[in-house]
């Protein structure tokens, strides 16, 4: 009797995933309610884990480590597996990040995209602006060369050739990561005509498409920063940043200061993003301290156990959309740039980084690449964070990377590599996204 009901579990896997998990190949058979598939998720720690983490901590204090000082926390979607200090907020370096990504989500949605209009007084007559040409901006952290080559020769499709007038920014506007609204105007203006090119701007111009304008738009006048547009002032183009999961997902796999504390801006401040942060991963506030937005200083304070809720509410957010931390977050064996050179960390796992001088942090989620495996207990998403004070960095790394292949070995978890890293079909410097407000009222008339 007991080898029929296994043959028809077993058909009835190979109907639903088309094949028999790897993992569940050697399974005996016991009677049904004992086998592990139907049971039930626990709120218990895992003393295995627990072990794991012990043995962490041991090998901390053999280098003169005070362990009261380590915080840890790890847990699957329902359950607390261990806990070091994992309520107590401790200073968290970059891990602040995934409060501003869970903030940022939480205020504009993936899809967001800032918008940058361009004016202009006067008229275009034979391809000179006989004005100024204005830019008013709307908190965009990821304009930088690509963006602003694209925007040049969109302007030039209008028939813009050169400006007689000034430059004019608003202190919403910014670039390459650089908020000053005169530094902003310069490179700006450098960006739209060749002959101003560094060999900084030139190096980014090739990994624009193959045969991209170079851009030649002179402007005549200086720079100028105004707090307002003047009414009288005609709107020429509507240039949309990148969506923002995108934007989010350049700053976690570099650790952008500068993106991140212009995206906690945009949001309301530092303190708005902790209270944005603790509603979503239902912590108490004190668990989530901000001074800022990047994690730079040691004032920034969160807990081991708050690190994890938040990851998992960010999760939660995005599986209508079909998307996972890893579509925002670096991915180990994926993303061999930016925070994970040099890092030891099974691939598959999607995490944070976070450095001080005297914090190492590493925060994220392993996810078994089998679907089978989500109905077993601690087999579907952990969740782990890890908060190191003290100064010894590169120790902390080597025992962060060896910790996680441990956990890795004791659920038999093998990781799915998100191959396809672009989560949309725009990219740095896509002319589509510079909307041509004359091309646009011509298409609505023609419409009706």
């Amino acid at each position: 009797m007991l080898d029929v009901i296994a043959s028809n579990v077993i058909s009835l896997i190979l109907e639903v995933f088309g094949r028999v998990p790897p993992k569940l190949e050697p399974i005996q058979l016991v009677s049904w309610h004992h086998a592990a598939i139907f049971t039930l998720p626990t709120t218990e720690p895992d003393p295995a884990v627990e072990v794991i983490v012990k043995d962490y901590l041991q090998l901390l204090t053999n280098k003169g480590i005070v362990p009261q000082q380590q915080g840890m926390w790890i847990q699957t979607n329902w359950s607390g597996l261990a806990d070091s200090e994992g309520t107590v907020p401790i200073s968290a370096a970059s891990l602040t990040k995934i409060a501003t990504t869970l903030a940022a989500l939480a205020k504009w949605g993936t899809q967001y995209q800032f918008e940058t209009k361009i004016y202009s007084t006067g008229e275009i007559i034979d391809g000179v602006l006989q004005g100024d040409l204005l830019v008013e901006g709307s908190g965009d952290p990821f304009f930088v060369w690509e963006e602003a080559i694209a925007l040049g020769n969109a302007l030039e499709e209008l028939g813009i050739r050169r400006v007689a007038g000034d430059l004019v920014v608003t202190d919403k506007f910014y670039m390459n990561y650089q908020s000053e609204a005169q530094v902003v105007g310069e490179l700006l203006k450098q960006a739209l005509d060749t002959k101003l090119w560094s060999s900084q701007v030139q190096q980014q111009y090739l990994t624009l498409p193959l045969g991209t304008p170079h851009p030649q738009l002179a402007i005549a006048g200086k720079v100028k920063v105004k707090n307002n547009i003047p009414d009288s002032s005609q709107l020429l183009l509507r240039h949309q940043s990148l969506p923002l999961v995108e934007i989010l997902k350049q700053m976690n796999i570099y650790s952008n200061n500068e993106i991140a504390q212009m995206l906690a801006d945009a949001v309301g401040g530092a303190k708005d993003v902790a209270r944005y942060a603790a509603k979503a991963a239902k912590v108490p506030a004190v668990e989530i301290q901000l001074v800022n937005g990047s994690g730079l200083g040691v004032d920034n304070r969160i807990s081991p156990r708050a690190v994890c809720r938040m990851l998992m509410a960010i999760e939660e957010s995005l599986q209508s959309q079909s998307l996972s931390v890893g579509d925002l977050f670096p991915v180990a064996g994926r993303d061999t740039l930016g925070t994970l050179q040099n890092r030891q960390i099974p691939s598959g796992v999607a995490v944070k980084t976070g450095t001080l001088a005297q914090v190492s942090a590493l925060a994220g989620v392993i996810e078994s690449g089998d679907p089978a495996l989500r109905v077993l207990p601690h087999r579907g998403q952990i969740c782990f964070a890890i908060i190191n004070s003290g100064s010894q960095i590169e120790y902390f790394r080597q025992q962060q990377d060896l910790l996680l292949y441990r956990l890795a070995l004791h659920w038999q978890l093998t990781p799915a590599i998100k191959t396809n890293i672009r989560v949309t079909d725009s990219h740095l410097g896509d002319p589509r996204r510079n909307l041509s407000v004359l091309t646009e009222s011509q298409e609505k008339n023609n419409y009706f």
